[in-house]
Parts: C-alpha cells; sequence; structure tokens
C-alpha cells in the first residue's frame, strides 16, 4: 500500500492528518514532476491527473481525498472521524462538504485564475486543449470565501469543533481550507473570533503539521 501526494497541495494534506490522527503510518511518495505539473509514471497510475491516490497492495488506484479517508475509516474505526451513528456521521458529512465545496473549491478557484503557472489551466486535471483563467472568477471566488468564512464563524459560536463536540474530518478540511486561504492572502477575517479561536485550537494538534 502506498500513498501518492504532492506536499504542496492541499487535498493530499487532508489525508496526511487524518492518518496521522488515526495513527496509521503507511509509505508516502511524492509525485511532482517538472515546474506545477504532475510526474508522467503517476499520470499513467491516475489518468485522472489529480492528487491524492492510493495505490492498494492488490493494485487497485483510488483517487479523492474522502474516498480514501473512507477506506481508512472502515478499515479502523477508532478513533471515529467520520461520525458515529447515522446523525453523526450524517451531520460530518454535511459540513466537511461544505467546507469542501464553499470553501476550498472558493479558494481554488481564486487560485487558478490568477496564479501565472496556471495560465491555460483553469481547470483541476485537465490536459491537452488550454483552458484559459478568468478574471472574474478570481472576484467570484473571493466573495464565495467570505461568505464561507462567515458560515463556519455562525456554527462555531456554539460549537466546539465544526460538526459538533468531536474533531472530525471536516475540521480537517476547513483547516487545510483556511490554510491555503492563507497562502492566496484571503484571511480569516477579524469579526470572525469564533473561526480564530477554532484555527487556533485545531492548528496545534499534532496532525496539523502533517
Amino acid at each position: 500500500m502506498k500513498l501518492y501526494d504532492w506536499e504542496i497541495a492541499p487535498n493530499p494534506r487532508r489525508v496526511r492528518i487524518f492518518l496521522v490522527e488515526k495513527g496509521i503510518d503507511i509509505p508516502i511518495e511524492q509525485v511532482d514532476g517538472p515546474g506545477v505539473a504532475l510526474s508522467s509514471d503517476y499520470l499513467t497510475k491516475n489518468p485522472h491527473g489529480l492528487v491524492p491516490a492510493l495505490e492498494l497492495d492488490d493494485g487497485t488506484v483510488i483517487g479523492e481525498a474522502m474516498a480514501i479517508c473512507r477506506y481508512f475509516e472502515t478499515e479502523q474505526p477508532d478513533p471515529p472521524l467520520m461520525g458515529t451513528d447515522a446523525k453523526d456521521r450524517a451531520t460530518v458529512e454535511m459540513w466537511e462538504r461544505k467546507a469542501d465545496m464553499e470553501g476550498l473549491h472558493a479558494a481554488s478557484e481564486v487560485f487558478r485564475n490568477v496564479a501565472p503557472d496556471f495560465k491555460d489551466r483553469g481547470l483541476p486535471g485537465q490536459r491537452g486543449d488550454a483552458i484559459p483563467q478568468l478574471p472574474q472568477l478570481v472576484e467570484r471566488g473571493t466573495a464565495r470565501v467570505a461568505r464561507f468564512f462567515q458560515k463556519l464563524d455562525v456554527q462555531l459560536a456554539d460549537n466546539d469543533f465544526l460538526a459538533g463536540e468531536r474533531y472530525s474530518v471536516a475540521d480537517i478540511t476547513a483547516l487545510c481550507t483556511i490554510d491555503f486561504c492563507k497562502w492566496i492572502e484571503l484571511e480569516i477575517p477579524t469579526e470572525c473570533t469564533n473561526v480564530q479561536r477554532w484555527y487556533d485550537q485545531v492548528s496545534n494538534r499534532p496532525s496539523a503539521a502533517a
């Protein structure tokens, strides 16, 4: 078994943090190629052109961060990071999905449409035909991130963690999202004190260094 990783990307970090929280240690291989490209060997194994990917001992390759996390949650349920009963699992999945779609995707929309290295690569995993950057998406993505911070702040006003009283994969995705936002200079708004309290707490967990 092996995890294919690109250390600078937020999605593989979600899996690395998950594995540390679970106490699971597996081989990790970096797959970055020249510039901001993925290596040709990796693209042969995972033609979707995205990271991370998990290769099982039987040769099966599983892509998508949450699919990989689900595999390990099923194999090793404790400590539970994806919920403990029907209600808890649904709540965790809901907030993880919001952190991903409303937060990480919005920040990625900003980054992909402004970063010089991604000129003509406006969509992730795209190979072949050029997809131009759209400046309008930078403005839209920035507005989406701002709304995401406000939504998190309301949720965290009465909850220690994003999905309730227990640290979960929703917190992992939200942490990776906010660190990615900071990297592209989209900071936590000063009025979002609940987000800042939560962020300081989860950032101090040993797994956050993964």
